[in-house]
């Protein structure tokens, strides 16, 4: 049987949306070919803005990949350009000399974004923000330049300005009106989103026409109408898009402002049609994704021959999220003469909610802050709902900050809209979870499309395997940090890096700490999650600091401090001994004692003398009083021995030098004995190394304390270098993996042994391992070393009062 023959022009959304009906209802009919422009496979461009904030990788927001096209018998032509359809011969023809007939063509060449007739608008630093290529200039941008300038203040732009904010970048949006995303928000959501963005470091130009864009050969500043102006290394174009269609318009098809199709998506040529950003349809050209999968399952069942009802066209919504704020649109959203609006607002808990009626019908809403009822908001809007279903919604409001926005899927018809993106009711989820038996949200994804595009719809799809799965719902499970909040340990450093989050405060902002100013348990954590992920970019916080930390010496139960120099490998000399004596007798130290890891502690210092200590001192501080290395313990070994087979002090000494100053989950004891004897108790370290003959032997998770714990045997080597990389790849491997404040001991058990040797038995693995923990070190000095001559350091001590019992 001869296929007919499909050829898509445009590898987008819309148009492998439509494929992907086809191939579900009548793939073995059809001989597929698409063209892409792009040389990916189809992928989520609504996404974009993720990949530029760090929350995803390109690879995340790819919906189709190269396999899927094999799986289907589908021919692709990625970074193939169509120039020219030949309507009369059924042809189409690649600027690369490509040509492919068809039965039926679809065009879904999407939008091409506005860029401003503006002079300068060609200089070098001015682009657009469409695709992955734009994506990646941007990134590259921020790696070079600091100041960014945003031309549009609508949905696209914003997510481009918080990207580039997440890139470190100094941003500022310019936009020609007086309130944001104005075919989205009422003034009202307008100005609490503004306010909100401007509280995370975005600025705004509001009312401003850039008049010409200044500069040599790259952008310098630009210059508006009046006469003002702003400096620019970056100029990000975000002030519109466009429909492709010249490609149509040369080609004899009808184009007004998009490509002219009926209720079929047919255009006004035979066997041609157009779905997506490029179509206009009874005059309206939509750029949402809802509309254009409406579009591309009635186009698909009409080229298969299912029946099916003609498109009408759509109801738009918007849904935006931006480091936390949640913001929705449908409908109608601006009052009237004819229009009535049930409102609520909170302005403690940053909630605003705006319900728009006429004739008693629901036509359209605003929610900003709270956007849990967008769902049930949406299907009443399209359903034309009476005003009565809404006020039900917006009376819980009212009765407490805990319950409020609290709809959930018990309340919602089957019919009830979860994804508005791709169409998808509760009932179609319901149904496919029970007969498909699907246990996650991939899964769910993977079936249905539901939560496929912007993802808004996530919790209500969790919400949804959990009423309907019971009991044989497993949620993974996860911690909070603390009671600031209810992300996990793994959910914070995952958002730290991706969203290039590089302070406590902007932390806490960003991830919507339920405690703003934080706790004594997760400001530390934060403090060395930050500099563990960012040792380069971290802004130190010391008030985020345990007060020990602080002041780099133990709060004693006086109130008076301990300082414990550090002695490598627990070797001293004449010389540092007198200046320990003469500072214990100066200043009156009331104990002087050896410690456990081969030290001297001198007890009983006052906090005001803790400066002139440490200058006398001038020794490196041994931070008996921190989360990092504590000390390497040594035995005398073979140099002295007779039964040692090592140099255990040498050994010592260089892992001390190495890996001190270096910021840990928790405290780090580690020992080298030069024989299995152990004197140096090498079997209850975190890291503990023994000499053999010919070579050494590393012990991991040792704890000599309340818990206690025999370390186990990690590894067997031959030199002294492999057990610095070693423990370097250990260390490393912890400090990223670690609950903060948790041991080795407990960590090991809790991941397992065999895990650990597995991932650091690659010798690459390990390698990138030391090479981040040698970052981190390259930018620590002695804190004494840096700070003693600084004299807001020393009023520091004379200002802060801090209780024996306190922090």
């Amino acid at each position: 049987m001869n296929k007919k023959k499909i050829v898509l022009i445009g590898n987008g959304m819309a148009g492998v949306g439509c494929i992907e009906h086809i191939s579900k209802l009548a793939g073995d009919a059809f001989d597929i070919t698409i063209f892409g422009s792009e040389p990916y496979p189809n992928y989520n461009r609504i996404q974009l803005s993720y990949v530029l904030a760090g929350d995803s990788s390109i690879q995340d927001i790819i919906l189709n990949d190269w396999n899927w096209y094999k799986e289907n018998d589908i021919t692709l032509h990625a970074g193939h350009r169509v120039s020219r359809i030949d309507v009369d011969h059924r042809c189409v023809y690649t600027e690369s000399g490509i040509s492919e007939s068809y039965d039926e063509l679809i065009i879904a060449t999407g939008s091409n974004p506005f860029i401003l007739p503006v002079p300068g608008a060609d200089k070098e630093g001015v682009i657009a923000y469409r695709d992955i290529k734009d994506c990646n200039s941007m990134i590259a941008a921020s790696k070079m330049y600091k100041k960014a300038v945003v031309i549009g203040g609508g949905l696209l732009g914003l997510e481009a300005a918080r990207g580039l904010l997440n890139l470190s970048m100094d941003v500022s949006v310019v936009h020609v009106c007086d309130h944001l995303m104005e075919r989205q928000l009422d003034p009202t959501a307008s100005k609490l989103l503004q306010a909100e963005l401007e509280s995370q470091g975005m600025k705004f130009l509001m009312n401003k026409q850039t008049e010409e864009i200044l500069g040599h050969d790259r952008v310098q500043a630009l210059r508006f109408t009046d006469g003002t102006g702003v400096e620019a290394d970056l100029v990000v174009m975000a002030a519109g898009i466009r429909p492709n269609v010249s490609l149509a318009k040369e080609s004899g098809i009808a184009v007004n402002r998009g490509i002219v199709v009926n209720d079929w998506l047919k255009t006004n040529i035979a066997n041609v049609y157009a779905v997506g950003e490029c179509a206009e349809h009874r005059g309206v050209v939509y750029g949402l994704v809802a509309p254009l999968y409406e579009q591309a399952a009635v186009l698909a069942k009409s080229i298969c021959g299912v029946q099916t009802k003609p498109y009408e066209g759509s109801v738009l919504s918007t849904k935006l999220k931006v480091s936390g704020v949640d913001v929705f649109s449908a409908g109608e959203f601006i009052d009237q003469d004819d229009t009535r609006s049930l409102r609520y607002q909170d302005d403690f808990n940053g909630i605003y909610k705006k319900i728009l009626v006429r004739d008693n019908k629901i036509m359209g809403a605003v929610l900003f802050g709270d956007t849990s009822d967008s769902s049930r908001l949406f299907q009443m809007i399209r359903d034309g709902a009476d005003v009565s279903a809404c006020k039900t919604l917006l009376a819980k409001q009212t009765s407490s900050c805990e319950t409020a926005g609290a709809t959930t899927v018990a309340e919602m018809a089957d019919d009830d809209l979860i994804c508005g993106c791709n169409g998808v009711s509760k009932g179609t989820i319901v149904q496919a979870i029970r007969e498909q038996g699907l246990d996650s949200i991939d899964g769910v994804k993977g079936c249905t499309g539901a939560s496929r595009s912007c993802g808004g719809c996530k919790p209500l799809v969790e919400d949804l395997l959990k009423r309907t799965l019971g009991s044989q719902f497993k949620a993974a499970e996860k911690d909070a940090i603390c009671s600031c909040t209810r992300l996990s340990r793994d959910e914070v450093v995952e958002a730290i890096r991706s969203k290039r989050l590089t302070a406590v405060k902007e932390v806490m902002h960003v991830l919507d700490w339920d405690n703003k100013e934080g706790c004594s348990k997760c400001r530390p954590a934060l403090n060395y999650y930050l500099g563990m992920v960012w040792p380069q970019d971290h802004q130190e916080e010391r008030d985020s600091r345990f007060i020990n930390e602080r002041f780099h010496a133990n709060i004693q139960n006086d109130g008076t401090y301990s300082v414990v120099p550090r002695m490598y490998g627990g070797v001293t000399n004449p010389e540092e001994l007198r200046r320990i004596a003469n500072v214990a007798e100066k200043y009156q130290a009331r104990l002087v004692k050896l410690t456990g890891g081969q030290r001297i502690d001198l007890l009983g210092i006052k906090k005001e003398d803790l400066p002139k200590v440490w200058a006398e001192l001038d020794m490196p501080s041994g931070y008996a009083y921190g989360k990092a290395l504590r000390t390497v313990k040594t035995c005398v070994g073979a140099d002295f021995c007779r039964f040692g087979t090592q140099n255990s002090i040498q050994m010592g000494i260089d892992l001390e030098k190495k890996f001190e100053r270096l910021q840990t989950p928790h405290k780090v004891k580690m020992a080298v004995s030069a024989c299995p004897r152990n004197c140096a108790e090498s079997g209850i370290k975190d890291i503990g190394v023994v000499g053999v003959d010919g070579g050494w032997e590393l012990y991991v998770g040792g704890n000599g304390g309340v818990h206690l714990r025999g370390g186990d045997l990690f590894v067997k080597v031959k030199t002294s270098e492999e057990v610095v990389q070693w423990s370097a790849a250990f260390l490393q491997y912890y400090r990223e993996n670690a609950s903060y404040l948790e041991r080795t001991s407990h960590w090991v058990e809790r991941v397992g042994l065999d895990s650990i040797k597995e991932v650091l038995a690659d010798p690459a693995v390990r390698q990138e391992l030391v090479e981040r923990l040698n970052e981190s070190l390259a930018v620590t000095t002695d804190p004494w070393k840096e700070h003693i001559e600084d004299e807001k350091l020393r009023s520091m001590f004379d200002k802060i009062t801090v209780s024996a019992t306190g922090n």
